[in-house]
């Protein structure tokens, strides 16, 4: 019957949203996604190509990850077919990939496109690897978790993942426009309205045409709103900053710096910002644990220790309570003695490791698990540390091509001031060790 229904085109009578009548028709009319779809674009050139393979949108919601997929089906004659991994199994797969093949076999290809597919569990991912490999479907998965933590690594090494970012203002201010010329209806707001509706959007699109129908079916006859009507008509507060744009990224900077900068009460300030902003407290406590390594080190070996202690203390009280352990250990960590010698020593080994590629370690300290392998020198010569004088024999561990090289270089700060000595009394029995063999 609704297939009756359809055929008669009696759903084009019926109302749709804003958002769907909106919808862009081309990738050219996608907004906020040019680094994607402009003239120089990661999708564009792929298109350009003729061909693309299974793709990943990443991206925060109402960003047109979908309106994307249905696009690249239009552009390359693929017949478009979506699943929600909210409402699908296993089942719902086989009966997709079944008629995929079938339509492959009459020449025709299948692009399906699976919404919130970090929703499926490890054996459904698992689920798509051959009909991926083998062309039945070009996949192309929506989601707006980080696919490093929530995806395979299987599924991640045959797709291609392209990030999809908030909407900015501009952008969302062109869809406002396009709403009203679409409508021929004006926004009944004044400019500063305006504003607060772009930022009340956070971002996403959808929301943004959303938060238009609602005020457009709010507002009487000639009535324009203010920013404080529009605040009060749609219930919903205008964020204080965005969580997933610039202010973000600068209110965590400033947190991270005021810590460096040893300041405790500028730091607590910004933390409080973003707390009060609506900040993810888990994101907060990553970057703190983040500090303790890269800014105060060995200078005060007990920060890592007490910033994981400030994140467990959140997971297990949760929110309110848990954020005073945030609060504790930024207030720690800024008053604690700084040093970077470790970051700076593991970036040097870092690149060290990738210019010279896999160098062999001397055969002095590798395993001697064999006959064979003894035969060849594994582990001859290797000398127990702990049974040498001051428990250090002075060995030389590095690949002969490579040479002793030096990464690590102690402040004075702090506890490192004992690592450093311990490594200066090191070196010197090294030298000493060496003096002796010859």
């Amino acid at each position: 019957m609704s297939d009756l229904f359809a055929s008669a085109g009696l759903q084009n009578d019926a109302p749709r949203p804003l958002a769907d009548r909106l919808r862009p028709r081309s990738l050219a009319e996608v907004v906020g996604q040019e680094h994607l779809t402009g003239t120089d674009g990661s999708l564009t050139r792929l298109l350009n190509g003729k061909s693309f393979g299974s793709l990943v949108f990443w991206g925060p919601p109402g960003t047109g990850k979908t309106t994307v997929a249905r696009l690249l089906a239009h552009e390359t004659d693929l017949k478009f077919e979506q699943i929600s991994a909210i409402f699908s199994g296993i089942a719902d797969l086989k009966k997709v990939f079944e008629a995929a093949r079938q339509r492959r076999a009459m020449g025709q290809g299948t692009l399906l496109f699976v919404d919130e597919i970090h929703r499926f569990n490890r054996a459904q991912l698992d689920a798509f690897l051959p009909v991926m490999e083998d062309g039945t479907v070009t996949l192309v998965g929506a989601t707006t978790e980080n696919p490093s933590f929530e995806l395979n690594a299987a599924l991640l090494s045959r797709a291609r993942v392209l990030l999809f970012r908030s909407l900015d203002d501009v952008a969302i201010a062109k869809l406002l426009v396009r709403a009203e010329e679409l409508t021929g209806r004006s926004l009944p707001l004044d400019e500063d309205a305006r504003g607060v509706l772009v930022r009340m959007a956070d971002g996403d699109g959808r929301a943004c045409l959303t938060l238009a129908e609602e005020v457009w079916r709010s507002a009487k006859r000639d009535e324009i709103f203010d920013a404080a009507t529009l605040q009060e008509i749609v219930q919903r507060r205008a964020p204080i900053y965005d969580k997933s744009q610039e202010g973000h990224y600068n209110l965590i900077s400033a947190l991270h710096k005021t810590v460096r900068g040893s300041d405790p009460d500028a730091a607590l300030y910004y933390l409080c910002r973003m707390l009060d902003g609506g900040e993810d407290r888990l994101f907060i406590a990553r970057r703190l644990v983040r500090m303790a390594v890269e800014d105060i080190g060995l200078a005060d070996p007990q920060a890592l220790v007490v910033a994981t202690a400030a994140k467990d203390a959140f997971d297990f009280l949760g929110s309110p309570e848990g954020e005073l352990a945030l609060a504790q250990i930024t207030v720690y960590l800024a008053c604690a003695p700084k040093s970077n010698a470790v970051y700076n020593a593991y970036k040097a080994a870092t690149r060290v490791a990738k210019e010279h590629g896999s160098l062999p370690p001397p055969r002095t300290i590798l395993n001697g698990s064999t006959k064979l392998m003894r035969k060849i020198g594994y582990g001859e010569g290797y000398r127990y540390d702990h049974d040498e004088p001051d428990a250090f024999s002075g060995q030389d561990y590095w690949p002969e091509a490579l040479g002793r090289q030096y990464f690590y270089e102690p402040t004075d700060r702090g506890m490192e001031t004992r690592y450093g000595d311990r490594l200066a009394h090191w070196e010197a029995l090294r030298k000493q060790r060496r003096d002796e063999e010859r």
